[in-house]
């Protein structure tokens, strides 16, 4: 594919909002069945969805954070399990970037390639010949029923005795999936657990994570593109960034949806629209889902503008990607809190959007890496003039 034929921001952008009345309708069948629809799947690779984060040499678009936040967000908008979903396969598509080439040509030898990922090195290996033998479990795996490889961080157990954290590329068929996805929000993630066995991982599908934490990746031919040139964390927080965004915007377009003909039950309004009360409710939560925008997009900006121009990264920038992508899902959160509080009794059944919006909010804020508390310390800490306490800058 040539760079002429590559969709703009405004195509991906427009092809996401398009799948919104299909990710309404779809929303409860998924919530239900605990995974994305097979229409929605269709319908999001028609989109060029997850080609977003592919080599263009492969047929993908190599799109810039800011284009997947925006569409992700515009996604949320429908769904947030579908978006939250888009949003992990797209990370790890682009981590399988980082793999060395051979690899690639391999992962990505068929179209529309979901890869799904974990960050949390919770599975260790042994080195042997050609390679390494994998065994453990990661939780909190989205996507990998419907997905054809994953992106596994992993601690190999090296001879010498010093543990090193990898990355790891393993075709789902080779893990045992484990249904164990039973929550209260994103439940149409299908976030499942997989366990490796005694998997063998030949040496070409390992990366050391100690370069990887330093924008040194292993494939050549990607290493002009601004693409891969960026850090993972940041691009990682604020790619997930745009779900909460996404989420705010929902909230108030369901709010709205119902408001017409409403009333407010035991008191004198036969119009909730006529109620002060109302109109303050939705200006704050109009606000604060505004606020969750400027954040989500500030970090896919800086992610975007540094990456292209090839600038060095500091620590405080580093955080402060942390720090949006908390203060997004904070801000998101009480927007959809706000409008939840006035939404009346009738909100609570399942065929009323806001209780799912809710619910899904609430899953994001709750999330190691994206929770407000944590990200609002670690910004904090840097800005204080002490080392930052995680890796996962």
């Amino acid at each position: 594919m040539t760079t002429s034929q590559t969709p703009t921001t405004g195509d991906l952008v427009r092809r996401a909002a398009e799948l919104v009345p299909l990710l309404r309708k779809r929303a409860n069948w998924m919530e239900e069945n605990r995974r994305l629809a097979d229409d929605v799947l269709e319908a999001l690779a028609d989109a060029g969805v997850f080609k977003m984060r592919v080599p263009v040499r492969y047929g993908g678009y190599e799109s810039d954070v800011r284009t997947v936040s925006q569409v992700v967000a515009e996604l949320a908008r429908g769904d947030g399990s579908a978006a939250w979903t888009v949003a992990v396969w797209n990370i790890s598509t682009w981590i399988a970037g980082m793999f060395p080439d051979a690899t690639q040509d391999e992962i990505f030898s068929g179209p529309d390639v979901r890869v799904c990922g974990i960050l949390s090195p919770t599975a260790t290996a042994v080195p042997v010949d050609g390679g390494i033998v994998v065994n453990g479990k990661w939780a909190f795996n989205s996507g990998a029923q419907q997905s054809h490889w994953n992106t596994n961080a992993v601690i190999l157990l090296k001879p010498d005795g010093q543990p090193e954290p990898i990355m790891t590329a393993i075709p789902i068929k080779e893990l045992e999936i484990v249904d164990d996805w039973y929550t209260s929000g994103l439940r149409g993630s299908g976030s499942v657990s997989t366990v490796a066995k005694d998997v063998f991982v030949p040496r070409e599908r390992v990366l050391s994570m100690g370069p990887v934490l330093r924008e040194q990746y292993s494939s050549e031919r990607n290493a002009d593109s601004p693409i891969f040139r960026a850090p993972l964390l940041p691009t990682a927080c604020s790619t997930v960034s745009g779900t909460a965004q996404g989420l705010a915007k929902a909230a108030i377009e369901a709010f709205h949806e119902r408001l017409p003909g409403r009333k407010i039950s035991y008191t004198a309004y036969a119009e909730q629209r006529e109620a002060p009360l109302t109109h303050l409710q939705v200006a704050e939560a109009t606000v604060k889902s505004d606020e969750a925008e400027f954040h989500a997009q500030r970090a896919a900006t800086l992610v975007d503008v540094k990456s292209l121009n090839g600038e060095e990264w500091t620590t405080e920038e580093r955080a402060r990607v942390r720090l949006d992508m908390g203060a997004a899902c904070q801000r998101a959160k009480e927007a959809v809190e706000v409008l939840n509080t006035a939404s009346g009794g009738s909100s609570i059944y399942s065929h009323v959007p806001i209780q799912r919006i809710l619910r899904d909010v609430q899953a994001l804020n709750l999330h190691g890496v994206m929770h407000p508390n944590t990200n609002y310390e670690l910004y904090g800490r840097v800005l204080c003039g002490l080392e930052p306490n995680t890796h996962y800058l």
